[in-house]
């Protein structure tokens, strides 16, 4: 039955497609209209009219004939039929309602008759009520003979759809085919959905209800579009987990940023990405979320490059001291070789010029914050006792009414204030940096800080993921990172 279905489907999909062609194909004079001599086949669609004169005998022979029918169907053995004219007049008691038109309707098609003046009726009588108590009866032992059939059509489709969870429980086959345990998951419920509706398919057509199926696939497609867009938001959390789980973006204890999110991956379940973040604290974030976020992995590459800025005066030698910030950050022995530490000049301001000290560890002896931390203190202690200024912001403060020009005084008054600093509106110069060379040497590179990583919340996420082992994670080490 499904076949013939689909057969018919087929059918019907290429009469759409192949439609436009054959209207191609038909010759233009085939949609010319017809001439006027089509006149006797419109004539032919039309009522026939009633003869003017009555033929003799039509009215006994349309009587028999209607009596000779209605003799035959057990219904319709209490309707009295008269001719007249042509005129047919059913007079009587039928069961049920339904046989009062199926009664004109069947006198209508028999050749001669003009009208029908059906006064038909349904019995009310007891007689017939017992009548069709027994009709009930008939049902009843016909449901009754067919309860075997049920039964044996019960039993195929659970025979079937035990199959299919037989077939599903097959764990390690599908966690060996699929390339990690979320997708094995999703492989046995398909198989399940499969066989239980294939053998609800076997079961309807073994009873003969296969039009019941149909309807009921049918409303179960509208119903489940409705839920489908009702339940965006769920199934496209569903798709990014499946997603997810294949790309493998990030092991378990990685630190990662997603999108403003920062923290240490706990596990990947079908809904969400657990994070611990750095102060201790469990963030769950959708897994739609985290497939269309930008994601930034600090784990995924153990060298990682910190950098800041100093400023030093803006009469002091620039060059001079990027040179002695090199100098000083390769003597540490956190700071890789390779690549190796620079400095750059990113600014000059009014009083300062601004440079930028880049240096490389590795996260797996250094961390990062404390490696930072330690360097700028080293860079801005070996700067100070070369000699070079780290100047602070200079303000003008003026005392005089809005408006009013500023009054220098006396020349005597300018003279002593162009003594005191330079020129008038400038800040005292500083001294000029003394020679780098012995007076950094006593700065202690090796004074034995500790920047060593922090693992206090690497430790916590390893403690959360043996404190329930049994949850569903779908991060598998064995599968590649993306």
């Amino acid at each position: 039955m499904i076949l013939t279905g689909y057969r018919s489907f087929l059918a019907a999909l290429l009469l759409v497609c192949a439609g436009p062609c054959l209207f191609a194909a038909v010759p233009a004079a085939a949609f010319v209209p017809a001439a006027p001599d089509a006149e006797p086949a419109a004539e032919a669609t039309a009522e026939p009219t009633i003869d003017d004169q009555a033929d003799a005998g039509a009215d006994s022979r349309i009587a028999r004939r209607i009596e000779g029918i209605f003799g035959e169907l057990p219904a319709f053995a209490k309707v009295g039929v008269t001719v007249n004219e042509g005129v047919v007049i059913l007079s009587g008691t039928v069961p049920n309602e339904e046989d009062i038109a199926r009664a004109e309707a069947i006198v209508s098609r028999i050749s001669g008759v003009v009208t029908v003046d059906n006064g038909l009726t349904r019995d009310l009588s007891v007689d017939q009520s017992l009548t069709s108590l027994g009709d009930l009866t008939e049902r009843i032992a016909g449901f009754t003979q067919m309860i075997p059939l049920f039964l044996l059509a019960v039993g195929v489709a659970i025979l079937i759809g035990g199959i299919g969870y037989l077939l599903s429980s097959f764990t390690s086959l599908w966690r060996r085919v699929a390339p990690n345990g979320f997708l094995a998951e999703l492989i046995a419920s398909a198989i399940r959905f499969i066989f239980v509706v294939g053998g609800m398919v076997v079961g309807l057509d073994i009873i003969g209800a296969g039009a019941l199926l149909g309807a009921v696939l049918g409303g179960a497609g509208v119903v489940g579009i409705a839920l489908g867009f009702a339940m965006r938001d769920t199934i496209e959390n569903y798709v990014a987990s499946l997603m997810l789980s294949l790309r493998q973006p990030f092991r378990a204890n990685d630190h990662v940023m997603i999108d403003e999110h920062e923290g240490r991956v706990i596990r990947l379940t079908s809904r969400a990405t657990i994070l611990m973040t750095l102060d201790g604290n469990h963030l769950r974030i959708p897994n739609a979320t985290v497939f269309n976020a930008v994601l930034l992995n600090f784990t995924r590459n153990p060298q990682r490059r910190f950098d800041f800025d100093l400023g030093i005066d803006a009469d002091d030698d620039p060059e001079t001291a990027r040179r002695l910030g090199r100098e000083m950050l390769a003597q540490l022995p956190y700071i890789l070789d390779d690549p190796a530490p620079e400095a750059r000049t990113v600014e000059v301001g009014d009083s300062n010029i601004v440079l930028r000290f880049f240096g490389w560890i590795d996260q797996r002896e250094a961390d990062w914050f404390k490696a930072r931390s330690r360097s700028i203190a080293v860079v801005k202690a070996a700067l100070e006792k070369a000699g070079f200024a780290l100047p602070e912001p200079i303000y003008r403060l003026r005392f005089d009414p809005r408006g009013a020009p500023l009054s220098l005084g006396s020349a005597q008054d300018a003279g002593e204030l162009a003594n005191q600093s330079g020129t008038i509106g400038e800040a005292p110069k500083q001294k000029a940096p003394a020679a780098v060379g012995s007076s950094v040497a006593d700065i202690n590179v090796h004074d034995h800080a500790d920047v060593r990583p922090d693992d206090e919340v690497a430790r916590m996420v390893e403690a959360e993921r043996a404190a329930d082992p049994g949850e569903k994670d779908l991060l598998d080490s064995s599968q590649p990172v993306e």
